[in-house]
């Protein structure tokens, strides 16, 4: 039999873990409220729900974008000015299916996509459609344009292409950034209609 107090000091020793251990449970659970409640970054329901919606919108706007793609691979491939038309309109119609809730996502692939439903107008011969289509661009895409491979802008070119530069003088295709050939070939337009 033991003597009774190696019991008593076994007893004092686990008393005295257990309140060492309630101590640190109540410090670890107190620090956590020391600091108020964790910030808010939109990580409940509602934002998940919000974020699932617009992965949504997306893959279905991806989907619709590249049947559209497809359309003008053939339209290219053919020379078929109704597959361009074709291809245009779909695109439009999937940025007009993804509403102004989504407005911000994936900005830069619906600039690029937009700019070529207005190349594919112009090349179908829906000329009206492609002058609406690029005051949209510019609405939807402030400050946004895109370069071809030469350097020259989208947006200018365009303009150019569309008639939308008032005068046809020497001056104005100097000052856009516009391909050396279209200003060569507006140039000598401009020439043909003054002689």
């Amino acid at each position: 039999m033991r003597p009774k107090y190696i019991k008593d000091l076994r007893q004092k020793r686990h008393g005295a873990a257990r309140a060492v251990t309630l101590a640190a449970a109540a410090m670890t659970l107190g620090a956590c409220t020391l600091y108020g409640p964790p910030p808010s970054d939109g990580g409940g329901i509602g934002f998940r729900e919000a974020r699932f919606n617009d992965i949504s919108a997306m893959r279905e706007y991806r989907a619709c974008r590249d049947e559209a793609l497809e359309l003008d691979h053939q339209a290219r491939s053919t020379g078929n000015a109704g597959r361009y038309l074709a291809s245009a309109r779909l695109i439009e119609k999937c940025e007009s299916a993804l509403g102004p809730d989504v407005n911000g996502i994936a900005e830069d692939e619906r600039v690029r996509a937009y700019a070529l439903s207005i190349q594919n107008y112009i090349r179908g011969g829906d000329l009206e459609s492609a002058r609406n289509n690029l005051q949209t661009f510019q609405a939807a895409f402030p400050g946004k344009d895109l370069y071809y491979a030469d350097g020259s802008s989208f947006i200018d070119t365009t303009r150019v292409l569309l008639g939308q530069v008032q005068n046809h003088d020497l001056g104005p295709y100097s000052t856009l950034n516009v391909n050396d050939g279209l200003k060569t070939e507006m140039r000598r337009v401009a020439y043909w209609r003054k002689n």
